[in-house]
C-alpha cells in the first residue's frame, strides 16, 4: 500500500469530517421538519372565535385618595436652607428630607459632618413625618411610652421637623451633627421656613 503524505492525510481528514457534519445537519433538519407545527388553515376555513378583550378596571373616585408631595426642587431648597443655617452657625451637619411615606427625597452631607450624622438625619426626618411632630416633642413622650424607640427607622432625638400641607404631614426634615439636638432642630425648622417663603 502506498504511504500518504501528511498533507494528503490532513486534507482527507477535513473532507471526511465535513461529510459527516453535512450528514448530521441533514438528519437534524429532516427531524425538525417532521416535528414542525402544521401550517395555519386557509383563510376560507372558519376561524375559531377569539376571546373577548379584558374589561378595563377603573376604580371609582370615592374609593381613592390623593396625596400631596414635595417636588425634588422644593425638597432640595429645604435641605439647602437647613445646611446653610448650620453653616452660618459654624456647624457641620447632614440634612435629609423624606416624603410622607418616609422615602428619602434629598439628602445632603455637609462638609466635615460626622459619619453618624447621615443616617441620624434620615431617621429624624422619618420620625417627624411619621408622628407629624417635631422630634424634640416626641423625645419627651418616651417617658410615658419607652417602647416607641423600638420602632425600626426612628430616632427620638431633637432635630426633626414635619412639613405640613392642607392640614396633613407631607414630608419631614431631619438634621444631625450639631453638638445639641436643639441646634439640629433649629436648622431643620430653617428648612421648613424656606418652603413657606
Amino acid at each position: 500500500m502506498k504511504k500518504m503524505s501528511v498533507r494528503n492525510r490532513v486534507v482527507t481528514g477535513v473532507v471526511t469530517v465535513g461529510a459527516l457534519g453535512a450528514g448530521a445537519f441533514g438528519a437534524v433538519s429532516a427531524s425538525a421538519a417532521d416535528n414542525a407545527p402544521a401550517p395555519a388553515p386557509a383563510a376560507s376555513q372558519a376561524a375559531a372565535p377569539q376571546a373577548a378583550p379584558a374589561a378595563k378596571s377603573d376604580v371609582k373616585n370615592q374609593d381613592t385618595v390623593e396625596s400631596t408631595h414635595l417636588t425634588v426642587a422644593a425638597a432640595t431648597k429645604a435641605a439647602q436652607a437647613a445646611l446653610d443655617a448650620a453653616g452660618k452657625a459654624n456647624q457641620r451637619v447632614s440634612v435629609a428630607v423624606v416624603d410622607r411615606n418616609g422615602n428619602t427625597i434629598v439628602q445632603l452631607r455637609g462638609d466635615g459632618a460626622g459619619p453618624q450624622a447621615f443616617e441620624s438625619a434620615q431617621e429624624k426626618a422619618y420620625t417627624a413625618v411619621s408622628w407629624n411632630a417635631p422630634t424634640s416633642v416626641l423625645a419627651g413622650r418616651l417617658a410615658q411610652a419607652p417602647n416607641l424607640k423600638d420602632i425600626p427607622g426612628t430616632l427620638f432625638l431633637a432635630g426633626g421637623a414635619p412639613v405640613d400641607a392642607k392640614g396633613a404631614p407631607i414630608a419631614g426634615i431631619g438634621v444631625a451633627g450639631a453638638p445639641s439636638g436643639d441646634l439640629d432642630e433649629q436648622f431643620a425648622q430653617a428648612g421648613v421656613a424656606a418652603l413657606n417663603s
